[in-house]
């Protein structure tokens, strides 16, 4: 096997595996959204209950779907999508400098992304602050943010390759 083809077959199993792990936390956090939602609603009105810290759980569970959304659809390629142009392209050297144009831009904006959420996570370790009842840090949910930016970035660099393979008509 040439090595080329089973570094391609090393990467398609990482892949796999990250694909797994993102859509087990997409799935974990959106029922612990969903559920613990219905659990607030339940316990407010229904029981004359205030569950305290619960906010904060739901806030957590909800950045982390946001975040992981954000990536499963970056990986997806369904994430920065504009159908109107790239449907009118009929030429694969055209489409692929389409898709080139906008992988590269998501490249960028990444970037800016993934700079804004080190400097946010930074401010949260220098300046430690934790939610109110259960006492999380902050720099929690930044993270999830951190790591939503490096998976979106790593996810437009795969797309700027494979639009410059395609480019090159391999």
């Amino acid at each position: 096997m040439p090595a080329s083809s089973e570094g391609r077959s090393v990467l398609g199993r990482a892949g796999g595996a990250i694909a797994i792990v993102l859509d087990a936390i997409g799935l974990v956090s959106s029922v612990a959204v969903v559920g613990l939602m219905f659990f607030l609603v339940v316990a407010r009105y229904v029981l004359g209950l205030s569950v305290v810290g619960l906010h904060e759980l739901i806030m957590l569970a909800a950045v982390a779907l946001y975040m992981t959304g954000a990536v499963i659809a970056s990986r997806q390629r369904e994430h920065l999508t504009i159908d109107w142009i790239a449907a009118r392209i009929t030429d694969p050297r055209k489409k692929a400098a389409h898709e080139l144009l906008i992988a590269l831009l998501t490249v960028v904006i990444t970037c800016f992304f993934m700079v804004w959420a080190y400097y946010m996570f930074a401010w949260g370790v220098q300046r430690p602050q934790s939610t109110p009842a259960f006492r999380i840090p902050l720099w929690v949910p930044q993270l999830a943010i951190g790591v939503a930016a490096v998976g979106c970035f790593a996810y437009a660099l795969r797309d700027a390759v494979g639009a410059v393979r395609r480019l090159a008509g391999k």
